[in-house]
């Protein structure tokens, strides 16, 4: 065992094991010695088998913040966590409990070096709402301006500085001994995790991200975006406008009634869409308990902790697959989850696109209520980690995303179908995306392509030129099924030097015919009889087994 067994983290490192037995890696565990961290507890963890998806939320929040934002981004692989887990793991947005005032009171003053009464005019006490790393206040500036206010939790950052340690040296010591726990990187997923986490743990990125993307969306005036008072945030506090709203996903009849429900649900998806295909800068987290509908009938995105990039190149794929989905078309979209991905060293394409077939097919036979967009592409990248291909982080964070759209959507507008709103607005989000690749920077980029392209161009020809002048020019040929290739000639030749052979017995019999002999066969020279008996019974077998052959290549 290669962990460094500090007295401190040993608490740590028997939840981790636990949790790992408990939700179907026991054999990873056994496999790397880990079981032998738990003693005499280990029986009684073994014996409870199949539990429940909630059970893991649960143990998750009882194992406190770091333990809930890795729930959070193990929510994004649907490549690793079964679907039933990924809806389970989303409703760990809202069941952390608040922080103490005090705390509140001791992270305003260590950031603006006075106390709360002196920094607003007002501040209350009870938060609105409380996450893992922070909570949200409402409160009031000096000039009167009503706003709200996200604190960071005190002593966070410390905590979780310790647990990613723990959690760094558990991943490293299950790839070094587990080819399973190589094959899905979970060192790579700490270190992510990581990354994630300090993001996160800056409140001026977020308040960037809100900026951002309120700048993205600026043309859709049903989404409200709250910004950012940039003198009243920092590190660890940040202030914004405040909204307000109640959940989408608490709707009322009454409610409903009085908004135009399919119009706002579907400019809420293709916000989204732009925001994936177009931008390539998404809210990654649009849970329920992060948009709201507000009283003049806007839908507000709150909370940009979390947020996701999609590269240039993804983008066009991105939206070419999602139609494709749609349209049923399981061998392009096949095709365009192969490109996105990362295929492994044991990819299985033939069972993929199998699967793939199966999701399309499903998707094509689905009611209008039932369709969920989101489902079908967490499916596939689920389809794709089976398989052995590695999907990109930006799809499962993506398809996510989609599965919390399709329940808001469905809040909005019980009969509203997302596939069409993206289907009526394809060809707007490819004019924009087009209109993105053709701004003065990325022609720039496209002329600096060329220009190295065509001063490295004379350089690789001589060489090529040079290697065929010396008979040094090699060809590399990967050729399919070579055995079967080499079985066929081998029968071929057989087949010919069966046929000589029978030839050479006619003719021979023939010749025989003209000698009289003492034996004969019904009155003819007997060697020659039974020389065409011979050839008669090889022309026979012959004949069966080339259309015995020829059956069973058309069977196959």
């Amino acid at each position: 065992m290669k962990l460094s067994l500090k007295p401190q983290h040993l608490k740590r490192y028997r939840q981790i094991v636990s949790l790992l037995l408990r939700f179907g890696f026991s054999e990873l565990v056994k496999s790397s010695g880990l079981e032998d961290l738990l003693g005499e507890d280990l029986g009684r963890i073994t014996r409870k088998a199949h539990p429940k998806p909630i059970e893991l939320v649960h143990e998750l929040e009882q194992m406190g913040p770091t333990f809930v934002k890795l729930g959070q981004v193990l929510s994004t692989r649907g490549d690793l966590i079964p679907a039933e887990y990924l809806k389970a793991l989303a409703t760990l947005q809202d069941n952390v409990g608040p922080q103490s005032f005090e705390d509140v009171e001791q992270v305003v003053l260590e950031e603006f070096a006075c106390n709360i009464a002196k920094t607003f005019l007002t501040f209350e006490p009870q938060p609105l709402a409380a996450a893992s790393l922070g909570q949200v206040h409402r409160a009031t500036l000096p000039d009167g301006r009503v706003v709200a206010v996200k604190v960071q939790r005190l002593g966070i950052r410390a905590k979780l500085a310790d647990d990613l340690d723990v959690l760094d040296e558990v991943a490293t010591t299950l790839e070094s001994l587990s080819q399973v726990a190589e094959r899905y990187r979970f060192k790579g997923i700490v270190e992510e995790f990581r990354r994630t986490l300090m993001r996160e743990l800056d409140y001026r990125t977020e308040a960037a991200n809100l900026a951002t993307l309120a700048e993205n969306l600026k043309d859709f005036d049903e989404i409200l975006v709250p910004q950012p008072i940039d003198e009243f945030t920092t590190a660890r506090v940040l202030t914004m406008d405040f909204v307000v709203g109640h959940k989408i996903t608490e709707l009322t009849a009454e409610d409903r009634a009085g908004i135009d429900g399919e119009k706002l649900a579907e400019r809420l998806q293709v916000a989204y869409m732009k925001q994936f295909c177009v931008d390539g800068f998404f809210h990654a987290d649009p849970h329920p308990g992060n948009v709201m509908l507000t009283p003049a009938g806007k839908v507000a995105l709150l909370d940009l902790g979390m947020v996701g990039r999609v590269s240039t190149e993804m983008r066009e794929r991105l939206l070419r697959l999602l139609i494709a989905l749609g349209e049923g078309q399981p061998e392009q979209a096949a095709d365009l989850a192969v490109k996105i991905g990362q295929p492994g060293e044991h990819f299985n394409e033939a069972e993929f696109r199998a699967r793939i077939k199966t999701l399309v097919n499903a998707f094509q036979g689905a009611q209008m209520n039932q369709i969920q967009l989101g489902t079908v592409v967490m499916d596939l990248a689920r389809s794709a980690g089976d398989t052995g291909m590695r999907p990109p982080s930006e799809l499962t964070m993506i398809g996510k995303a989609l599965m919390n759209l399709d329940e808001l959507g469905r809040a909005l507008a019980p009969s509203f179908d997302p596939y069409q709103a993206i289907r009526q607005n394809a060809i707007p989000l490819v004019i924009k995306m087009l209109r993105n690749n053709t701004t003065p920077a990325a022609v720039l980029g496209r002329v600096l392509e060329v220009n190295e392209f065509a001063n490295h161009l004379p350089g690789r020809v001589n060489k090529i030129l040079d290697r065929v002048a010396e008979n040094r020019i090699e060809f590399k040929v990967r050729s399919f099924d070579e055995q079967q290739l080499t079985e066929g000639f081998q029968k071929v030749a057989n087949r010919i030097a069966h046929g000589l052979v029978l030839a050479a017995l006619i003719v021979g019999a023939a010749m025989l015919m003209g000698i009289e002999s003492d034996f004969t066969i019904l009155g003819y020279p007997g060697f020659a009889m039974l020389l065409f008996a011979a050839a008669a019974a090889g022309g026979v077998a012959l004949v069966w087994d080339i259309m015995r052959h020829d059956r069973h290549m058309r069977r196959k």
